[in-house]
């Protein structure tokens, strides 16, 4: 039995982010119609605020799981935050066939997911892009929207102004868009049509009296039950969609705090993304509405992911072969 090793310089090659927008489009509607299996993530504190993660599930061309850990100082040492293995399996033998590098997986669908929404959710004509943090999903998620909305400008904000303009130096070459680091949150996002909170931050950054009338906010960065990135009121505000529903309702810590204190109930969550996207549940309903995208990653966008690298490696004779 002959197993494909696929690394991460591989994965990046064969998931460009355009075409990975696109997969997420599919992935989540197949998740909302039905056509996926997954299970809540199990989830394993480790010590200094890091966790091991266990993210099993089955679409229609494969099944398989996840094991990540995640790292939040690994940035600051440069190394990913996601750590870890997406191992997918043959539908027909049931023998697996290929474990690829989840941290870059994880990298580019996460902000590939995030684009695939905003173009749903976002005003048409959306152009200014506000991003609070500046680890790899910063940098992933100015890539994205790019790709989705015709964005002029973008600013940032982080705890460290030295490695936030760091980035903006980044970006602004690659990107040829003025990128400029905000002295605070509030400034980053005032103006803004759309919003990216991918800090990772503990106790809420971006509040909802900051966010002007017709912004779309993604929710990123908070990626279990307790640490939040923004305030009840915001959530309260704004309509919200999950990525998956009974993910969001057991692990989304912005919704679970406004429910726990009885600001909500569960119906605020007014469904996921992928029913937006196949046309079953509305989303903006008008260009003053506040709209929400809360993400915790599901294994159905590893599972496309993976398979669509795995069987591009095959076409391509990439990866490393060895008899398992």
């Amino acid at each position: 039995m002959s197993l494909l090793i696929i690394d991460r310089e591989t994965v990046r090659a064969l998931l460009p982010m355009k075409a990975c927008i696109a997969l997420m489009g599919e992935a989540m509607t197949a998740l909302s119609v039905g056509a996926t299996q997954q299970r809540l993530r199990q989830i394993i504190p480790l010590a200094g605020g890091s966790a091991f993660g266990i993210m099993p599930g089955a679409t229609a061309d494969t099944f398989g799981a996840k094991l990540i850990s995640v790292f939040p100082g690994n940035f600051a040492k440069g190394l990913q935050s996601h750590q870890g293995v997406v191992v997918i399996f043959d539908p027909d033998s049931g023998a697996p066939v290929a474990i690829l590098h989840a941290g870059e997986i994880t990298a580019i669908r996460t902000a590939a997911a995030s684009a695939a929404a905003t173009d749903v959710l976002a005003r048409t004509g959306a152009h200014r892009l506000a991003i609070l943090g500046y680890g790899e999903q910063a940098l992933a998620h100015a890539r994205a929207m790019m790709l989705v909305r015709p964005i002029a400008e973008i600013r940032l904000w982080g705890r460290s102004p030295d490695r936030a303009r760091d980035l903006a130096r980044r970006l602004e070459a690659e990107l040829e868009r003025p990128v400029s680091v905000s002295p605070t949150a509030r400034h980053a996002v005032t103006g803004a049509d759309i919003v990216c909170a991918v800090s990772g931050a503990a106790e809420p950054i971006l509040l909802g009296e900051w966010i002007a009338d017709g912004v779309h906010v993604n929710l990123v960065g908070s990626g279990g039950p307790v640490a939040r990135e923004v305030d009840d009121a915001l959530v309260v505000r704004a309509r919200v969609f999950a990525d998956h529903r009974p993910s969001v309702l057991a692990q989304g810590a912005e919704v679970l705090h406004a429910i726990e204190g009885g600001l909500i109930d569960e119906s605020h969550v007014l469904g996921e993304i992928g029913e937006v996207m196949s046309g079953a549940r509305p989303g903006r309903l008008n260009d003053t509405d506040v709209t929400a995208y809360k993400s915790l990653g599901t294994v159905v966008q590893d599972l496309a992911s993976g398979w669509r690298v795995y069987r591009a490696a095959l076409a391509e004779g990439r990866g490393v072969t060895v008899e398992f």
